[in-house]
Parts: structure tokens; C-alpha cells; sequence
């Protein structure tokens, strides 16, 4: 069986890296420096774009906790980085040109691997070959156009995502529970009341804040900015996304002035969308608005709305959670392609898909680790067909099953829910 890996990135390196040292050869594609993406401009793999940092390093934090699970698995690019470290308080983050530098160094002295540059354009594979398809949220050209024909109208070339918080967080004293007109069960949706004097002070504050950098791109009107919405009238949130119609508040018996409705984001409930929210103010000033909404005064957020621009496929429909794809177990997917959001959670992702290509040519069964870490609970997400408005989603502790019984404190919950995720490791490690 063959093993062929498209694109050089984080995911692509350790995707190559668990197949080579597993001991197949592997074909790694990478199109640079043939071409590059605008994004890039390094010739070196493994290119951090966005930013030098690798996100906590200490275990009891989501992102510490991932790096930490990948370590213990095997991973390429987590020694690499800390070989690379710079100074950044409780981060990790490193020198990007001699981390990128030292990757490329560390998979071209692998005698399993072999570097091929050229531009791919198809993700058929022969009948004697595994793919993994790791070409990050830029995929564009004949490359993407084949990705569109292969998962049909799953593939998504605009990212308009909500904000999403912690179950955990959000006062229930404040809320209810209901669906507009008592279509569907009480736990569908949770409702956000505010009062006319509540709501006129937060569309104030709304219209106010600071936005993010504008795009050089068109807002369906569907995708709209709850920020921009705003600014077309006071009530035209209330006629939208804050609509109160068919809600009674059942502590006043009375339909709110307007209300925030938050919808499940997963099976297990620790997490909550803000719906209607689509939005492109700066993360601190959705902290500070939106936690005017009654409610969630002390929201945690997990992740913050974004508009912009993106490419990744709708995987709970498309991915097992072992990253390949449902209809071509000799297909898979890595990286922020298949909505993981981040360096290491795309990183992560490559890990777990080039394990699993291994697996699949040995006839044994997928390597799917516990939901209870991070890095499964990761794959869960990505592939947890009752999902719906499927959106990209990093490392965070509320994709975790809650501890039980609940521990209040957030340090002591975290170092709970880090600890039980390395117990849960070893046993399913390799």
C-alpha cells in the first residue's frame, strides 16, 4: 500500500511523520515553492502564519493539555516546538523561521520520506494508495474544485460564526428554557430575556464597540453582523435574531421585550451557540458587550465570532472520527480543512489521520482515542453527526464531558479534567 500526503503544513508534517515512523514510505506533496498560497511566504514547511505562539503550556489549560497529549502520542512538531521556545510567559510560542526550519530539516532526513513539489489537483487515490488531504483553510484552484466534487455541497468557502460558551457559565437563574411557540422540547433552547431598558443599553454598547479588520468581501445578508444589524435601527435586532415572538418568560408570564435564544453546539449540552450572532467586533469587545445579555454576565467564551473568509468541509457529515472520510476509508482529512481551528489542533488532527492511514493498511481497527482527552474529544466534535451549523472549533475544556460530581472552581475543574484525560491516554495509546 502506498501513503501519499498533500501539503506541507503542520498537519501534513505529522501526518508524513507517523506514517515514516511507523516504517512506510511516504509521499509528501507540497506546491511551494512552485507556488504559494497569499498566505505564505516561507519555502520552509510547517509555516506558522498567523502568529508565533503556540497558545498555554501548562497541562491544566485546553490548549496545554493538547500539546501534552501529542507529545505522548509521538508527535513531530510538539518537541520540535519546544526546542524552538522563546520566551512568552505561560505560552508557548517560538521562533517561526527556525521552528518551520527545523521541521523541514527533521522530515527531510527521514529516509521513509519524500518530498514532492508540485501543485496537486485531484484527491483521487489509486487503488493501491491511502491520501491524506492536509491543504489548510487557503485550498483553492483545481485542488479545491475536485474537494467540492468529492464531498458534493459540503464544502464551505465562508466562515460566519457565532460566538460559543460554556454551559458551566451561564446563569440559569436568568434564563428558560423553550422553543418559540412550544415547537420543540424545553432543552432545544435556552432564552436570554432583557427588558426594554436592558435591550436599548446593550444596542447602544453593540453599535459602539470595535470591529475587527473589515474584508474585502460581500455579507450574505443571511451571515449578517448582529453589530451591523444594529446600526439599521434600534429594534432591528428585535425583529431578528432577538425576536421575542412566540416566548413567555415564565418567571413574568409576559413575552420579553427581546430575547437571546442559545442553541445546543453538541450531543453532550457543555455547550451553548448564541444564535443570530454572526459577528466582527474584536474578541475583547464581545467579551465586554455581551455579557450584558442577562444571563451571561460571566460567560465563558470557548470560541469568538468571526467573518471571514475560510475553506473546510461540513466533517460531521463527511468524517468518521478517525479523520477519514465516511464514503473512502482510503481518503482522509487533516488539518483546519476539516474544521479543527489552531496550529496545534490542526497539528493534532494530522497526528491522529496518519496513525489511523497506518491502521487502515494493516487491517486493524481505528485508533479513536476517549472523548475525555482533548485530542478525542477534538475528533468527537469534527465528527459528531448531530451537529448542525457545523463551524471550526479549537481546544477548549467545554468540548470535555463535564467532571462529575461538578467542581465550582475553575482551577481545580481544569486540573480535574487534565488529569483525567492523561489516566485515559496510555491505555489507548498506539
Amino acid at each position: 500500500m502506498k501513503f501519499t500526503v498533500i501539503g506541507a503544513g503542520l498537519a501534513g508534517c505529522e501526518a508524513a511523520w507517523q506514517i515514516a515512523e511507523s516504517g512506510y514510505p511516504v509521499t509528501l506533496i507540497e506546491q511551494k515553492p512552485v507556488r504559494f498560497s497569499p498566505a505564505h511566504k516561507s519555502e520552509y514547511f510547517a509555516e506558522l502564519v498567523c502568529s508565533n505562539s503556540l497558545k498555554a503550556a501548562r497541562v491544566e489549560s485546553a490548549a496545554g493539555l493538547l500539546k501534552e497529549e501529542m507529545a505522548r502520542l509521538g508527535s513531530l512538531l510538539v518537541p520540535t516546538a519546544r526546542e524552538c521556545a522563546v520566551p512568552a510567559g505561560g505560552a508557548l510560542a517560538v521562533d517561526r523561521e527556525l521552528f518551520s526550519r527545523a521541521v523541514t530539516e527533521k522530515i527531510r532526513r527521514h529516509p521513509l520520506i519524500t518530498e514532492a513539489h508540485r501543485v496537486a489537483e485531484t484527491v483521487e487515490p489509486a487503488d493501491d494508495e491511502i491520501l491524506i488531504i492536509a491543504t489548510g483553510p487557503l485550498t483553492d484552484g483545481a485542488l479545491s474544485d475536485d474537494i467540492r466534487r468529492l464531498c458534493g455541497d459540503y464544502l464551505s468557502f465562508y466562515d460566519a460564526a457565532a460566538p460559543i460558551i460554556t454551559a458551566d457559565s451561564i446563569d440559569f437563574d436568568k434564563v428558560f428554557g423553550a422553543s418559540r411557540y412550544e415547537r420543540g422540547g424545553e432543552e432545544d433552547y435556552l432564552n436570554c430575556p432583557l427588558n426594554k431598558a436592558e435591550y436599548e443599553a446593550f444596542i447602544d454598547a453593540l453599535i459602539h464597540a470595535e470591529g475587527a479588520v473589515v474584508h474585502d468581501f460581500d455579507v450574505y445578508e443571511g451571515c449578517m453582523p448582529i453589530e451591523k444589524l444594529a446600526k439599521r435601527g434600534l429594534d432591528a435586532p428585535r425583529f431578528g435574531p432577538m425576536k421575542p415572538v412566540g416566548l413567555v418568560d415564565p418567571k413574568t408570564g409576559h413575552r420579553p421585550w427581546a430575547c437571546v435564544q442559545l442553541r445546543r453546539e453538541n450531543s453532550g449540552g457543555t455547550m451553548f451557540n448564541l444564535v443570530g450572532f454572526q459577528t466582527n467586533l474584536k474578541f475583547g469587545e464581545q467579551k465586554r458587550v455581551f455579557s450584558m445579555i442577562p444571563g451571561l454576565e460571566q460567560a465563558e467564551f470557548v470560541r469568538y465570532g468571526v467573518m471571514h473568509r475560510n475553506s473546510f468541509i461540513n466533517a460531521p457529515k463527511l468524517l468518521r472520527a478517525d479523520y477519514s472520510l465516511r464514503s473512502n476509508n482510503r481518503i482522509f482529512f487533516a488539518g483546519q480543512i476539516t474544521g479543527v481551528e489552531g496550529y496545534m489542533e490542526s497539528a493534532s488532527s494530522g497526528l491522529l489521520a496518519g496513525i489511523n492511514a497506518v491502521r487502515r493498511a494493516e487491517g486493524k481497527e481505528s485508533l479513536v482515542l476517549p472523548a475525555v482527552t482533548m485530542t478525542g474529544a477534538l475528533a468527537a466534535y469534527i465528527s459528531d453527526a448531530t451537529v448542525e451549523n457545523f463551524q471550526p472549533m479549537g481546544a477548549n475544556f467545554g468540548i470535555l464531558p463535564p467532571i462529575e460530581p461538578k467542581i465550582r472552581d475553575k482551577k481545580e475543574r481544569y486540573a480535574a479534567l487534565a488529569d483525567r484525560a492523561l489516566a485515559a491516554l496510555p491505555s489507548v495509546k498506539g
